[in-house]
């Protein structure tokens, strides 16, 4: 059996890692579409260190997922957020570090109900959602495979 430490050790570096720290206030409302343009530039890079560029759907999947976990953190917690996304060879590691400890909870499906879907979005197009404590809260992990369908 192999605990969290070893786990999180054994993961390869990352071919290319960038980070950023988003708010609504120092963006003007815009923070969610920064992220996502953000995203986008950095996954634009990928053919200096992968030999092919990531497939246009993966890159508005992980889109997606960024808007999605960069919104919780900014509608559900206080202060800012840290956006990291780490490229690796086939998967792209997209964490959102927050000042609350508390974890997102996802809530069953209700076609009824407008909104609050995000995580049940990421858990259906990630290979995994995690969420760790850090050391002034919390690190929401989400693992994006990069291979198209």
């Amino acid at each position: 059996m192999t605990d969290a430490i070893t786990a999180e050790r054994a993961a390869p570096e990352p071919l290319l890692s960038v980070s950023a720290v988003y708010d609504d206030a120092s963006h003007g409302g815009g923070a969610i579409a920064s992220a996502r343009a953000f995203t986008a530039d950095f996954l634009a890079a990928a053919p200096s260190v992968r030999p092919e560029p990531v497939p246009d759907e993966r890159v508005e999947l992980a889109q997606l997922v960024v808007s999605e976990l960069v919104t919780n953190a900014i509608r559900h917690t206080a202060g800012p957020c840290r956006l990291r996304l780490e490229l690796r060879r086939d998967t792209l590691e997209i964490s959102v570090f927050d000042g609350e400890a508390a974890a997102p909870v996802p809530r069953g499906h209700d076609p009824r109900r407008i909104g609050q879907h995000g995580v049940e979005i990421v858990v259906a197009v990630c290979e995994s959602l995690t969420v760790e404590p850090a050391p002034e809260g919390k690190r929401v992990r989400a693992l994006l495979s990069l291979l198209p369908e």
